[in-house]
């Protein structure tokens, strides 16, 4: 299986890593060639220097076989707009795309995007852990 990761902050580069080590053929795609100081040095996948949304360099990168693509930088607008191009102009399969503001995220799941919210995730388990003192 191939997967693209397109952003290595902490969160791109440790799901490069978890997938890589789970035999998942890995290439990340970042714009700061720093970046791949995050993979460690016994990084054995792919590293693309350049922006996600050049579609010359995602398919450098091996978007036209990816399995499925995770789209992890610091930008909402810029993962949505890559993770739009992954899905509908290179079909792939899977993908999952990191959104912060809860109500963009919203939007593009009833789109057919697969979002992950961390926003609404920390919010939900925060409420949740007040609730939980309240007297019954």
């Amino acid at each position: 299986m191939k997967a693209l990761v397109i952003g290595s902050g902490r969160v791109g580069s440790a799901v490069a890593l978890q997938l890589g080590g789970s035999g998942w053929d890995v290439t990340v795609l970042d714009e700061n060639e720093d970046a791949l100081g995050r993979l460690g040095d016994s990084w054995t996948g792919g590293f693309v220097v350049g922006h996600g949304m050049d579609l010359k360099l995602l398919r450098e990168a091996g978007i036209e076989d990816a399995d499925a693509v995770v789209v992890t930088t610091d930008g909402d607008n810029t993962n949505l707009v890559i993770a739009q191009a992954a899905q509908k102009m290179f079909e792939v399969p899977t993908v999952i795309v990191r959104v912060l503001d809860p109500a963009r995220a919203q939007f593009y799941a009833t789109r057919g995007l697969r979002i992950v919210c961390p926003t609404a995730s920390a919010i939900e388990t925060l409420v949740g852990a007040v609730r939980a003192t309240e007297p019954r």
